[in-house]
This record gives C-alpha cells, structure tokens and sequence, in this order.
C-alpha cells in the first residue's frame, strides 16, 4: 500500500464559504463611490480653508504641494475613522459595509491599509502621464477610462470585490436595512 501523497486540503476562505461576504452589485458600489467623491468636496472645501489659514496663503497654487500633502492625510483620517467604525456617510445612504475578509469590522490599521490600496483608482494613469506632459483634458480621458477598467475587474474576483480590497484583506458587503418602525398605538383612555 502506497502512502498518501496528496497535499492536505486547505481549508476554504471565509468569503467563499460565506455568502453574506459577497460583493454588492457593481452599479451600487458605484453609485456610492460617486456620492462620497460629491460628499468629498465640503471635506475639501473646509481643509483648504483651514491649510490656507494655516499657512497664510494669498493665492490658490501657493504652496500647492503642501496643500495635496495635507489633503492626502486628511482623506487618509476621513476614510480610516469612518471604515474602522463600518461605513461612510454614503455607505450608509446605500446600505453598503466594510468588513475584514472574516467579517469582522476593521481595525485602523486594517482601514489605513484600504486607504493606502485605494489609490489604485487614481495612481496609475496619474503617474503615467507624468513623463508625456499631457495635457489637463487628456489626463481626464485617461482616468476616467482606468476607473471604467479598474471597476470592471471587480468581476474578475471570485467574491466580486474591487482589487484593492482584496490586497488590504477588505469586504464590501450589504448592510441590512432597517425594519420599517410602525408608530405603537395610544392606548384609548
């Protein structure tokens, strides 16, 4: 009798034994990617009024570097508090949560990381247009189709999650809807 050499079997991954870790449909997720880019804008509005204070700016582009450095750490806080405790302003508005891949919540480390890994939706097209010197409204088409391609990959997961969340070990799930309250009725005196 001949031993057995078959590697032993690996125990399947939370998400795909679980099929309450699954991705939300692609056009929610971004729907709701649209709605905080909207919601994102009074958070800039209000960083680049307190940098500018800050640093006695008189002009938009004075201290420009500084400023996107600023904003890069203040979107870095926004998005970390608010995964750490579950969701987004517009998560909530489209039920959606993040999760770690065994469905717990996400430490801040964990959220850090998805954050880090988030900069996938811009960085590449950014950074290869660097050396050609394209123009504002060629930098524009090509972001937009690496958004276009980036989020078409998600169908390439096996759980339908975007990459980056699977590179920092993240879910996307659907949050549970809240139970219509029925107003209790008044007992008649």
């Amino acid at each position: 009798m001949q031993p057995d050499t078959r590697p032993a079997a690996q125990p399947p991954s939370p998400t795909a034994t679980n099929p309450l870790l699954r991705a939300p449909r692609l056009a929610r997720r971004m729907a709701c990617w649209l709605y905080e880019g909207m919601l994102m804008f009074g958070v800039v509005f209000m960083a680049g009024y307190l940098h500018s204070a800050l640093s006695q700016s008189r002009h938009a582009l004075d201290n420009r570097h500084g400023l996107q450095l600023f904003l890069f750490i203040i979107f870095g806080i926004y998005f970390s508090w608010f995964w750490h405790k579950g969701q987004t302003l517009a998560m909530k508005t489209w039920h959606i949560r993040i999760v770690s891949r065994s469905g717990q919540p996400l430490t801040q480390g964990r959220a850090l990381l998805r954050y880090v890994c988030s900069w996938l939706w811009f960085l590449p097209p950014l950074v290869l247009s660097l050396p050609f010197g394209l123009p504002v409204r060629e930098i524009l088409v090509l972001l937009s189709g690496w958004v276009v391609l980036w989020a078409l990959a998600s169908r390439l997961h096996p759980q339908g999650q975007f990459w980056h969340d699977a590179l920092a070990g993240t879910c996307l799930v659907s949050a549970e809807r809240p139970a219509p309250t029925l107003p209790t009725p008044r007992p008649s005196a």
